[in-house]
């Protein structure tokens, strides 16, 4: 076993759990970081090749704002955090008043606000994962960018292509009052981090 998606229902139960609890403690943070009450579904955990991720957030020509983690320590890999135009604006206004008619134009204190953001989601589901794995790692200083969804999954989907052709998506839908957003947290892990995700979850790996 070297794949994602080689993992039985028990360790894919296991990878849930870990959705559920990371969005729980990301919609928590948010929720105080407005001062505004935040209601989610169920996180929708999948596991998906490359080349099918672009279609399920809307196409690669869909623009979105991507705040990127990498990881060191007991994993190394990255967590993209992936933001629709409507949650970035839906988010901004709450927390600045600040109403976005182009999410390409942001200016310095919306860019820092969207990073926090990204940093507060990946981090939820960062520390859910370590917790239960019993994994110590290190996350840098998360960067952002702005562009074509194809765009912005073509630097990592360069680099992890050679090391695996899946990743772990977990798709959450958010309701402010009575607005439905989404927006998506992708999990791309070198070789020997996915070797440790399998060993934590009791799976055997085939290198």
């Amino acid at each position: 076993m070297n794949k994602y998606s080689d993992i039985s229902e028990s360790a894919r139960d296991v990878l849930m759990e870990i959705g559920n609890i990371g969005t729980g403690n990301a919609v928590t943070a948010l929720s105080s970081m407005i001062n505004h009450r935040i209601e989610i579904e169920r996180p929708n955990v999948k596991i998906l090749k490359f080349e099918e991720v672009p279609a399920m957030l809307g196409g690669p020509e869909e623009i979105k704002l991507g705040v990127l983690l990498e990881l060191s320590g007991d994993l190394n890999g990255m967590f993209m955090f992936l933001i629709s135009t409507k949650f970035a604006q839906t988010m901004l206004d709450k927390l600045l008043g600040t109403e976005v008619e182009d999410v390409r134009n942001l200016d310095d204190m919306s860019l820092s606000a969207v990073c926090e953001i990204g940093n507060i989601m990946c981090c939820s589901y960062i520390n859910a994962m370590t917790a239960m794995m019993d994994l110590r790692v290190h996350v840098s200083v998360p960067d952002i960018c702005i562009d074509m969804t194809g765009a912005i999954l073509s630097v990592p989907m360069i680099h992890f292509a050679r090391l695996s052709d899946e990743l772990l998506l977990i798709e959450d839908k958010y309701h402010f009052d009575d607005q439905e957003v989404v927006s998506h947290i992708l999990f791309l892990p070198e070789i020997h981090s996915l070797e440790r995700i399998f060993k934590a979850l009791g799976e055997e790996y085939e290198g």
